[in-house]
C-alpha cells in the first residue's frame, strides 16, 4: 500500500489543537467554560439528590429530568477535563483509541440527551391531552424501558461511526486534529482515503436521531398547545402551559444549538474555523448548564425543595 509523503499509517497518538486562531486566548477562553462545567455538575446534581430523596418528585416528569441531569454531568465530564489539559497545562496529546471512545461517547450522550426530550414531550403530550391515562400509561415498566431503549439507540447507532473509522480509514494525511475533543468529522477529514461513506453514515445517524426526535417533539408541542387553547378557563390554560414551558426553553436550546453547530460544520465552508469549534463547544457545554438553572427557576417542585435541602443543611450546621 502506497503512502503519500507526510501522511501517517494508523497514528497510535492524535494531538488536539485546541482553537485554532485563539491559541493566545485559549487559557481566557477556559475560566467561563470551567465556571459552566462547574455550575452544571453542581446543579444538576442538587437536582438528583433533590428527586432521589423526595418521594413527592418519583414520577415520570421529574424521573426523566433526573435522567436529563445525569446525562448532562457525563456528556460535560466526557468533553471539559481535557480541553481544559488542552488550553491550560499544554498537554494537547490523546490516543487513538481513547479519541474514538471520546468520540463514541460524547455522541452517544448527545442522542441520549435527544430521546430524553423526546420522552419528557411524549409525559407532557399524555398529562396534558389525556390525563386520566398519565398514571396507568407512564408505569413503572414502561419508563424502564425508555430508559433502556433510549440508550441501546444512541449506542447502537453511534457505534458504527467509530468501527467505519478503525477499520475503513488507515491513512491520514496529518495526526494534528483541529478541533478542542474528538468529534466525528474532524477525525474522519484528518483521512486521505475516500470517507463518503463515513460521511454518510454521520448524517444518518443525525437525521435518523435529532431528525426523528424533534418532529416528534414539534407534533406534541402542536397538539398541547391545541388543547390548552381549548380549555374553557383562563386559570387551567395558564396552569397547563406554565408546566410546558421549561421543557420547551430546555428544548429550544438544546436543538436550535445543535442545527447551528451542525450546518456550519457541514456547509459553512467561508466561515473561520474558530467560529465551528466555538459553536460546537457551546452545543456540548450550555445545556448541561443552562438546564438546571431553567428547571430550578420554572419548574416550583424542584425549585422549592431544593431551596428546602438548601436551608435545611444550613440550618443543621448551626
Amino acid at each position: 500500500m502506497l503512502i503519500p509523503n507526510g501522511s501517517v499509517f494508523t497514528p497510535a497518538v492524535l494531538t488536539l489543537a485546541g482553537i485554532p486562531g485563539l491559541e493566545s486566548v485559549q487559557r481566557w477562553i477556559g475560566i467561563p467554560f470551567c465556571v459552566m462545567y462547574f455550575i452544571a455538575v453542581i446543579g444538576n446534581s442538587l437536582i438528583l439528590g433533590t428527586i432521589k430523596y423526595e418521594h413527592s418528585l418519583h414520577k415520570p416528569m421529574y424521573i426523566f429530568l433526573a435522567m436529563l441531569g445525569a446525562t448532562d454531568i457525563a456528556l460535560s465530564t466526557c468533553i471539559l477535563p481535557k480541553m481544559l489539559g488542552i488550553f491550560w497545562f499544554h498537554l494537547p496529546e490523546i490516543s487513538f483509541a481513547a479519541c474514538l471512545l471520546q468520540m463514541w461517547l460524547i455522541h452517544s450522550f448527545q442522542a441520549i440527551e435527544s430521546g430524553i426530550l423526546l420522552a419528557m414531550a411524549l409525559d407532557r403530550y399524555v398529562a396534558i391531552c389525556h390525563p386520566l391515562r398519565h398514571t396507568t400509561f407512564f408505569s413503572q415498566q414502561l419508563l424502564t424501558h425508555i430508559a433502556v431503549g433510549v440508550i441501546l439507540r444512541a449506542s447502537i447507532l453511534v457505534a458504527p461511526c467509530l468501527v467505519l473509522i478503525k477499520f475503513r480509514l488507515k491513512v491520514f494525511r496529518t495526526t494534528i486534529i483541529s478541533h478542542t475533543y474528538c468529534e466525528h468529522m474532524a477525525i474522519v477529514k484528518l483521512a486521505t482515503e475516500d470517507v463518503r461513506i463515513n460521511k454518510m453514515y454521520g448524517l444518518f445517524v443525525a437525521f435518523s436521531i435529532l431528525g426523528f426526535d424533534i418532529i416528534f417533539i414539534t407534533l406534541s408541542y402542536v397538539q398541547i398547545f391545541i388543547t390548552v387553547f381549548h380549555l374553557p378557563q383562563k386559570e387551567a390554560r395558564f396552569k397547563a402551559f406554565n408546566t410546558c414551558i421549561a421543557h420547551i426553553c430546555v428544548f429550544l436550546q438544546f436543538y436550535l444549538l445543535a442545527f447551528f453547530s451542525f450546518f456550519t460544520h457541514r456547509f459553512g465552508a467561508h466561515i473561520p474555523p474558530y467560529v465551528h469549534i466555538l459553536l460546537s463547544n457551546l452545543y456540548l457545554l450550555v445545556p448541561p448548564f443552562l438546564n438546571p438553572i431553567v428547571y430550578g427557576m420554572k419548574t416550583k417542585q424542584i425549585r422549592d425543595h431544593v431551596l428546602k435541602l438548601l436551608f435545611s443543611k444550613k440550618f443543621l450546621n448551626h
